[in-house]
């Protein structure tokens, strides 16, 4: 239990990690809000596509000595590429996603095994790391989240309603074609922040689970991104204070606590009324909201 719990020296190892505890409050607003649109859309299967081709790009980086963060947003931007190109739904192309996964993780498998480096960059790469960030990776990490908050802004509405009905947003005049394309690549730069921190196999904990435990509890299009943005947040920066001093990657930390809010969610949510039924808004409400 020492490894898991130890905060002897937890005052002094707090003051070595105020980068990760920043990173972790703009991985969980960028999570957040695009997490929404991940489970309206049902992308879930895509996130973790991406994240497969984001571990290859980053490793691949690594073995070349080169950025990992640039890496690893050249392999997240190839697969919203890819992505996008299939349609409005990824879960139509299931196939295709689940051909590219394996094919983005073996490459990142085999890039891994030809570095010599230090072998805790490698497990970083796949577990997430808490104190490897550094001021030139969070001003990336700024960067980023000021492009993908505003892209989000200003494409809220019309993405909200496409994604709900894109039939009848298509006939309200959304472009609902160009909207696909683009939010997969707003994907992608989330998907390749969210691989510095908590790795790649599990930042479905980030970009999922929290929009996930959201749409439990509320149907409001004005809530759901309120409490997915504030699950996030507490996901993150709590399990990066769990995590400090612990042997433990962080990875774990943050996946616990995002999947308890999920279950406080649900036990909400059953005790609740059964016609009051919490979950996506139903396309009708969105388009009188919008």
């Amino acid at each position: 239990m020492n490894r898991i719990f130890d905060f002897s020296d937890y005052g002094a190892l707090l003051a070595l990690v105020h980068n990760s505890l920043y990173a972790g409050a703009l991985l969980g607003l960028v999570g957040g809000l695009v997490g929404v649109f991940v489970v309206a859309r049902d992308l879930p299967f895509a996130v973790h596509g991406t994240s497969e081709l984001s571990f290859a790009g980053g490793a691949a980086a690594l073995l070349l000595g080169a950025n990992v963060v640039v890496g690893s947003l050249v392999g997240s931007v190839l697969a919203a590429v890819l992505f996008g190109v299939l349609g409005a739904r990824a879960r139509d192309h299931n196939s295709a996603i689940g051909v590219l996964m394996p094919f983005g993780l073996g490459l990142g498998v085999l890039f891994l095994s030809l570095y010599e480096g230090r072998a805790a960059n490698k497990f970083g790469l796949l577990t997430g790391q808490i104190v490897a960030v550094d001021d030139p990776q969070l001003v990336a990490l700024a960067v980023i989240s000021v492009v993908v908050v505003a892209t989000m802004l200003v494409l809220w509405r019309p993405l909200l309603f496409a994604s709900l009905d894109p039939e009848l947003a298509a006939a309200r005049g959304v472009p609902v074609r160009l909207l696909s394309p683009v939010f997969m690549l707003v994907l992608g730069l989330a998907v390749a922040m969210s691989v510095q921190i908590v790795g790649a196999l599990l930042v479905l904990a980030l970009l999922v689970t929290p929009a996930a435990a959201a749409v439990r509890v509320s149907h409001s299009p004005f809530v759901v991104p309120l409490l997915s943005v504030a699950f996030a947040l507490v996901a993150m920066v709590g399990g990066t204070l769990l995590a400090l001093g612990s042997s433990i990657p962080i990875s774990p930390y943050v996946t616990t606590v995002s999947f308890a809010i999920y279950l406080l969610c649900r036990l909400v949510a059953r005790l609740r009324r059964p016609a009051e039924r919490p979950g996506e808004p139903a396309p009708a409400q969105v388009a009188e909201v919008l």
